[in-house]
C-alpha cells in the first residue's frame, strides 16, 4: 500500500487520478488532521511525503511541524519514504538550503539570518539595495517581501511589518533582478534530471508556481489540472527549456546533498551582469501546468512509474 501524505487541497490530484487510472492500491494521509500510534507498525509499504511549508498559510501551521514527528515515525519503523525526513528539513529552512549550497561550492545571493524583526535594518546594512525578506519556512512566494531602500525597510520594521514566519527565522536577501524576467526550474525525479522550465513573470509576485502558469510564451492557453477550477490569472508564461549539463549536473548535487527525490531548484540569471544564482529549493514539486504540451511528456505518469517501482 502507497501512502500519499498530503496538505494542499489541489495540487495533487493529476497524481491521484493516474493511481486511479491505473487501480494502484493507495492511501490519502491529510497531514493537517492526522494522528499515528508511535509503538505500532505503520501500515504502508511506501509513504510519499507531499507535505506543503506554505500549510502555515492556509491555517495548518501546525502541520509542518507535525510531519517531522510523523516521518521520524515512518522510518524509524523501516517504511520506504519517498522525500523523507532529511528533504523535509530542508525544505521547510531556507537557512539550510543556503547553506548547502555553501558547502557544495554553488552561487546563491548574499543573505542574512535573522529571528527578531528589529534585526533587520542593521542585517540588511551588510548587503547591496534592494533587498527582499524571506520567512524560513516559505513555499509558493509565502510573506515574500520586497524593499528597494533602506528608509523602507526600517519603516517596515519598526510597524510590524515584516513576516518571519511559523518558526519566526527569517532571510534577509539581496534580490536578483532576473534577465528577461524569468526564473528556470529544474525538476528531478529519483534524485536525477527530469526536465526544466523557464518560467516568466511580470515581477509583481513571489508565487511561481509551475501549475499555476497560465500560457506558453506564444500566448497559448494551458490546462491547469493542479489548480482549482476558478483560479485566478496570474499572467505568468513558460516554456520548456533545455540546460546546460553543468546546470544538471548542479541540481543533482544539490538534490543529493538535500535528501531530495522529487523536487524542484530554481535559479536566475542576474541581469546586470549575468551571474547565475541558485535561490530556491522545493521538495514540493507542482509539475507544470498541461506538461505533455510544455515539456512533451506527463510527468504524473513517471511519478506513478517511480512510486510503484519503490514500493514494490
Amino acid at each position: 500500500m502507497i501512502g500519499v501524505f498530503y496538505e494542499h487541497p489541489h495540487w495533487f490530484g493529476p497524481l491521484f487520478a493516474e493511481f486511479d487510472r491505473r487501480g494502484t492500491p493507495y492511501t490519502r494521509l491529510h497531514a493537517e488532521q492526522h494522528r499515528f500510534d508511535p509503538g505500532s507498525e505503520p501500515p504502508y509499504d511506501l509513504v510519499f511525503n507531499r507535505m506543503s511549508p506554505s500549510a502555515w498559510q492556509r491555517g495548518h501551521g501546525h502541520a509542518v511541524f507535525y510531519t517531522h514527528q510523523f516521518l521520524a515515525h515512518l522510518e524509524r519503523h523501516g517504511v520506504r519514504v519517498v522525500n523523507g525526513s532529511r528533504a523535509f528539513q530542508a525544505e521547510t529552512s531556507k537557512a539550510l538550503q543556503l547553506s548547502i549550497l555553501r558547502n557544495l561550492g554553488l552561487p546563491y545571493p548574499p543573505a542574512r539570518v535573522i529571528n527578531d524583526p528589529a534585526d533587520a535594518p542593521a542585517a540588511a546594512a551588510e548587503l547591496e539595495f534592494p533587498v527582499v525578506v524571506k520567512p524560513n519556512v516559505g513555499g509558493s512566494g509565502a510573506g515574500i517581501l520586497r524593499f528597494d531602500t533602506p528608509a523602507q525597510l526600517a519603516a517596515a520594521a519598526a510597524t510590524g511589518g515584516l513576516e518571519l514566519g511559523p518558526d519566526h527565522t527569517a532571510l534577509v536577501q539581496q534580490f536578483i533582478p532576473s534577465e528577461e524576467g524569468r526564473i528556470t526550474r529544474v525538476e528531478v525525479l529519483d534524485g536525477r534530471f527530469l526536465y526544466a522550465i523557464r518560467v516568466y513573470s511580470s515581477g509583481e509576485t513571489f508565487n511561481l508556481c509551475p501549475a499555476d502558469v497560465c500560457q506558453t510564451t506564444a500566448g497559448a492557453e494551458l490546462v491547469r489540472t493542479a489548480c482549482p477550477v476558478d483560479a485566478p490569472k496570474n499572467g505568468l508564461r513558460v516554456e520548456g527549456y533545455e540546460p546546460p549539463a553543468q546546470i544538471v549536473g548542479d541540481v543533482e548535487r544539490i538534490a543529493a546533498a538535500c535528501g531530495i527525490e522529487v523536487g524542484g531548484i530554481e535559479y536566475a540569471i542576474d541581469e546586470r551582469d549575468g551571474r547565475l544564482y541558485y535561490y530556491d529549493v522545493n521538495a514540493l514539486s507542482n509539475f507544470v501546468a498541461d506538461a505533455p504540451r510544455v515539456v512533451g511528456f506527463d510527468p504524473f505518469a513517471r511519478l506513478a512509474d517511480y512510486l510503484e517501482r519503490e514500493a514494490r
